[in-house]
């Protein structure tokens, strides 16, 4: 699918998303424990799959209305009946990897084609040494992967640099092996705000987690062994609005809004909410109202700034978008683990941004990106989301940009074109 995007003046109010980030955790919890509702879920394709997923490991998943109910496996996932396909969700993938080395026999997990280019070679290592006995199928680290259990926990070393996902898993997972498990970080924990949602969410359900931190700044996570997750008689788990996908509603009011506000947005752990002082910083006229979870954006001339997004991966096609029609000079550096996500964002960016009439230079861990404004194109969205989501905000400045792959954007949010469009977006899809 195409989407043809033409300069527009949006105004009005919309609310966002449900966070895809929590709504993976929460099915995965649920399913881990007895009974619980999970109001308000993301339903887009990746965690979809995360529902696929879970169901094939025994938990019983009903949706009704706005809600999940989910009748979960209490602590003990069966062997799953055939292969687990994650489609294009790289946090299935590593989520139900770990959960799947709890099952007392052999699973087998693999995806689309961006997936079996996905590493995971430091999860499998660490699951390896944890007592599963997992490896890659093709012997590269990457998808098509076996996983056979049980694990029973232990001590691991592993490396920060490539995912966050990785440590999310085990920390899921870990609380119902038999052992202690003690897992140490090798290096800086990039993307930690996604780890911090996970330790939010599964103290919330009853799992004791320990971060420790020594005066090196090392850090290591220590999980008491034979847990369970108190989510019983139905706990009800509301998911909260998504900053990530909101980042593109905000870019677009301050580059092309008349007056936009967007609901549902209140503080919580999730790191990309730094696209509210990254818009400050950058001379929006912007306010957060945190008690109501509203934020109120208008049309706003900007000014690059340096922003180091080693714990806010997914805001970098957002960030170059701003950095193109800011004044003077943008900087989103510490970014080399950006090149692994559903795609190599870095280098997508700057070929569509080229194509778009920006002046913009990729090194290896950032991008260098002179404003000035940019032109209609007919661009790429890579099959990824945050990619057509990204040009999508820039086309409504240009005009005349049509982007292919738009129908990525079902990966997290859905109803994207659709809250372009109920804000004055002029948007075609073809």
């Amino acid at each position: 699918m195409k989407a043809k995007v033409d300069r527009s003046i949006l105004n009005g109010e919309v609310l966002a998303p449900p966070s895809k980030s929590y709504t993976h955790r929460a099915v995965v919890m649920a399913s881990l424990a007895e009974q619980t509702i999970v109001k308000r879920p993301l339903l887009s394709a990746d965690t979809i799959a995360t529902i696929r997923a879970c169901r094939a490991l025994g938990a019983v998943i009903r949706e009704n209305g706005d809600s999940l109910f989910v009748d979960g496996v209490k602590g003990k996932p069966s062997v799953p009946s055939s292969i687990i396909d994650v489609a294009n969700s790289g946090t299935t993938l590593r989520l139900l990897m770990a959960v799947s080395a709890l099952c007392d026999g052999t699973t087998v997990l693999t995806g689309d084609d961006s997936i079996r280019k996905r590493p995971n070679t430091p999860l499998i290592d660490v699951l390896n040494q944890l007592g599963a006995s997992v490896i890659s199928t093709r012997d590269n680290g990457m998808a098509p992967i076996e996983v056979k259990g049980p694990m029973a926990g232990g001590e691991a070393v592993m490396d920060g640099s490539i995912s966050s996902q990785f440590f999310s898993a085990l920390l899921m997972a870990c609380p119902l092996c038999r052992t202690r498990t003690v897992v140490k970080v090798d290096g800086e924990l990039k993307s930690r705000p996604y780890v911090e949602i996970t330790i939010e969410m599964l103290e919330s359900a009853g799992i004791e987690i320990e971060l420790v931190e020594d005066d090196k700044g090392h850090l290591s996570f220590i999980i008491p062994p034979n847990q369970s997750y108190e989510l019983t008689e139905y706990t009800v788990y509301t998911v909260p609005g998504d900053f990530s996908s909101a980042s593109y509603l905000l870019a677009a009011g301050a580059l092309a809004g008349g007056g936009i506000t967007v609901g549902g947005l209140f503080p919580n752990k999730q790191g990309d909410a730094a696209i509210i002082p990254i818009l400050q910083d950058m001379g929006a006229n912007l306010e957060w109202d945190r008690e109501q979870g509203e934020v109120r954006v208008n049309k706003s001339q900007l000014t690059g700034i340096t922003v180091d997004v080693g714990m806010t991966p997914d805001l970098v096609p957002t960030l170059a978008v701003l950095g193109a029609l800011s004044q003077g000079e943008m900087v989103i550096e510490n970014a080399g683990h950006v090149r692994y996500k559903e795609t190599d964002r870095l280098h997508a960016m700057t070929v569509e941004l080229t194509k778009m009439g920006v002046d913009i230079t990729e090194e290896p861990d950032r991008l260098v990106i002179r404003g000035g404004g940019l032109h209609g194109a007919s661009v790429s969205g890579w099959h990824d989301h945050r990619i057509v989501m990204a040009l999508s905000v820039a086309g409504m400045v240009a005009g005349d940009t049509i982007i292919d792959t738009a129908e990525s954007v079902d990966i997290s949010y859905p109803g994207f074109f659709e809250a372009m469009k109920s804000l004055g977006g002029d948007i075609t899809l073809e």
